[in-house]
């Protein structure tokens, strides 16, 4: 047996790094090496219900909820693109009611005044 002059006990040291194998394909790994942070599970998400709320709000408010409760129950509390989703999302929600009440009353009001009577010739 040959001894290794830095190591002459033959005891692994303490300040060597000890190496795994890496595992086989298609089984599950050690998890995330040290010093690396885990993915926020809802930030796609949250991205996604950002974009939505410009298109269909109601959409994007929806979708930014599920991303920001992702977030929360995973143990990431700070998801900016959803809790902004969520914001944007109820704003656009409420004007776009606003503006449909709006639609409603002025067509009614339009129908009442006269103004839509067919002619007759």
């Amino acid at each position: 047996m040959t001894q290794n002059p830095e190591n002459p006990y033959g005891k692994p040291s303490e300040a060597a790094p000890s190496y795994s194998a890496p595992a086989p394909y298609g089984q599950p790994g050690q998890g995330a090496p040290y010093g690396a942070t885990a993915e926020d599970p809802g930030k796609t998400l949250g991205i996604v219900g950002l974009v939505l709320c410009f298109v269909v709000p109601l959409a994007g408010l929806i979708v930014s909820i599920i991303a920001k409760k992702k977030s929360q129950v995973a143990g990431f509390m700070n998801n900016t693109p959803a809790k902004v989703g969520v914001i944007l999302g109820w704003i656009f929600t409420i004007v776009g009611f606003i503006i449909i009440v709006i639609y409603i009353i002025a067509f009614i009001a339009l129908l009442n005044s006269g103004e839509m009577t067919p002619t007759t010739y």
